[in-house]
């Protein structure tokens, strides 16, 4: 197999993966098996390594040796410091956000807004979960920066999974709304409402999760199914 081919096989791997894990189908504690994942995608058990091993540099998964891959199960520290951190990092993006506000970068996020909404009124879990994370990312995205948009994206993955083992039976939809109320802010250039609705905005989240729950399980031919 040609380098780029095994480069293509090995990124569709960890694509799918992601996907099934950000989605909610692979859960937390889920054990990886690589020869069933080589089955079931075709490919040697080399390039499922790869994979794996390109999962376990985001924190997604967790490589134990001599017992194979799970899917990571952030303890519930480690979700109060992704939360912490999401915390400090967008109250300045969204400062940086205000001063560099035009009218092309609120008419984008008003769109990506108007999809979340759709999402959520079509009852499309995954959709929504994608979407709802992806706001924060498209900030950083439309300020170009792309380090930013890159750190951001990792973190909102692990809180995927944080959400997934500790969200309340009773947490709350209204996600869509306040950031749909953060956009008013961000182009009324009202920089310290907007700072102030990001902070609450990321408190509401993490509010919302119960961190008693227990870790569900799942099987990988189902999620990838």
């Amino acid at each position: 197999m040609k380098i780029m081919e095994t480069s293509s096989a090995t990124r569709s791997i960890v694509d799918a993966l992601t996907k099934a894990i950000v989605d909610h189908r692979l859960q937390p504690g889920t054990k990886l098996a690589e020869q069933k994942l080589a089955d079931h995608f075709g490919v040697s058990r080399t390039l499922v390594r790869q994979a794996l091993f390109q999962l376990s540099q985001n924190r997604l998964i967790r490589l134990e040796p001599a017992r194979g891959a799970f899917v990571a199960a952030p303890a519930v520290d480690e979700a109060k410091q992704v939360f912490a951190v999401r915390r400090m990092l967008e109250a300045e993006m969204t400062r940086a956000f205000v001063r560099t506000v035009t009218p092309a970068k609120i008419k984008a996020l008003k769109e990506h807004v108007a999809l979340e909404k759709s999402a959520v009124e079509g009852e499309d879990i995954s959709g929504r979960t994608e979407l709802l994370g992806d706001f924060h990312v498209r900030m950083a995205e439309l300020m170009g920066n792309t380090v930013l948009a890159q750190i951001l994206g990792e973190l909102i993955s692990r809180c995927a999974l944080i959400t997934l083992m500790y969200q309340s039976a009773s947490a709350a939809e209204h996600s869509n709304d306040e950031h749909a109320d953060i956009v008013k802010a961000l182009a009324a250039r009202d920089e310290e409402r907007a700072v102030r609705l990001m902070t609450e905005h990321l408190e509401h989240v993490e509010a919302n999760l119960t961190f008693d729950r227990k870790v569900p399980t799942n099987d990988i031919s189902l999620a990838l199914s």
